[in-house]
């Protein structure tokens, strides 16, 4: 039992401390689950949130799930998962009672100015962070820089970007294998 109050204790601090979506979440999962709690290693996190990021949902709540599933099966998937969510819902519940005099106090818009700035600086370290751990070779490189490209400028969706880049991430990987072996 301590260890699933320990899963959704941590959980709800990573869904407590952080905003803006899954990838705003990536540097906190990070430190929670791989550095401090040694309960993934960081490949299988990049994994989780490739998945969590592919399936429908929220990818931050994806991500609890899975780890909540490999530490205890469903019962951990069920505390991870509600860890994550209960701090949204106190605080949109917070927000709810006080919503006219909320939205137009400027200190609160400075407030939210202050932490886009943060997550902002958060999100690029640990793209770079686990860029240099996922980027192997130039041809990695030139299909990060092509999906970010694509992403950027055109509105393909952002799912079938990421699956076309995992093909052709296993298929550059299995024919590197193979010129290796010869």
């Amino acid at each position: 039992m301590r260890e699933l109050f320990e899963l959704y204790a941590a959980f709800f601090r990573i869904g407590g401390l952080t905003f803006g979506g899954g990838l705003t979440m990536l540097p906190m999962l990070k430190h929670e689950l791989v550095t401090k709690k040694n309960w993934v290693k960081e490949d299988d996190l990049l994994d989780y949130y490739a998945i969590g990021q592919c399936t429908p949902g929220i990818i931050a709540v994806n991500v609890s799930t899975f780890v909540g599933y490999k530490k205890r099966g469903i019962i951990g998937a069920i505390f991870s998962t509600f860890g994550m969510i209960s701090p949204s819902l106190i605080i949109v519940s917070i927000i709810a009672l006080f919503l006219s005099g909320f939205m137009s106090n400027p200190y609160v818009a400075h407030a939210v100015g202050g932490i886009k700035i943060v997550v902002c600086a958060l999100m690029l370290n640990t793209v770079i962070t686990m860029g240099k751990k996922t980027i192997k070779n130039v041809l990695g490189a030139v299909i990060c820089i092509l999906a970010f490209l694509i992403a950027m400028l055109t509105p393909v969706p952002t799912v079938a970007i990421v699956i076309v880049a995992g093909v052709l991430g296993v298929l550059l990987t299995k024919f590197d294998k193979r010129e290796e072996s010869r």
